[in-house]
């Protein structure tokens, strides 16, 4: 089984790796990276670099995509041969996924319309303009398509796509394996349960930081 996980210039990592930590561990995994062209990816944390294996050109067929969120999405909903990629991925996959405001780039590249589907809650309704119904949920099935909301629900998505694939008991052993069991110090993980003060404030910061974020240099 073949996972592609797309790698660009502003992704946020746990929105990759969090769903690779759990996909990997599917019976006959094959966990391929990729991006637009071989080499370091930077993360929106500049410092920190992720391997793309592969080139779009070498990766022409999977079993399962993950697309990541992060501040470099809004460049790569504007890159034609991303987008065609992506679709010619899908054409090929069981899965199609998506992590955050990775479900923004689905929906740039035509994947999304007429389906219900989620992302960061701070974006949520920037779905509508590709024709998409937003939806507040932290894990969103729509066919093959799977979209995830804001970065940690990535890796309910792959526990769920596990399950599916390879049953609830694999799926239950994966997550006593890395020991998914949050208990967060605040029961602030979503806007519905966050004061009001603290949602204006991350949502302020967020739109602060896509205004500022500048492509990491080559």
């Amino acid at each position: 089984m073949r996972i592609a996980i797309f790698l660009y210039d502003g992704m946020t990592a746990l929105d990759a790796i969090g769903p690779y930590d759990v996909l990997r561990q599917l019976p006959g995994a094959e966990v391929v990276f990729v991006g637009d062209t071989a080499g370091i990816k930077r993360t929106e944390a500049q410092p920190l670099g992720l391997v793309a294996d592969r080139a779009f050109a070498d990766v022409t067929r999977a079993d399962i995509l993950v697309v990541p969120g992060g501040l470099g999405q809004e460049r790569v909903m504007r890159e034609p041969a991303t987008l065609a990629w992506i679709r010619r991925i899908h054409e090929t996959t069981t899965w199609t996924t998506s992590v955050c405001t990775g479900s923004l780039i689905l929906a740039a590249a035509g994947l999304l319309r007429g389906l219900r589907a989620t992302t960061h809650w701070a974006v949520l309704d920037e779905l509508r303009e590709f024709g998409a119904t937003p939806v507040s949920e932290r894990v969103v099935e729509q066919g093959k398509i799977i979209t995830a909301a804001g970065v940690s629900a990535g890796i309910d998505m792959a526990l769920r796509l596990v399950a599916r694939i390879a049953g609830d008991d694999v799926a239950r052993g994966i997550q006593l394996g890395i020991e998914y069991d949050p208990a967060p110090p605040f029961d602030t993980g979503s806007p519905q349960k966050a004061p009001a003060y603290i949602v204006d404030l991350v949502r302020q910061t967020l739109e602060q930081m896509r205004a500022a974020y500048v492509v990491p240099a080559a």
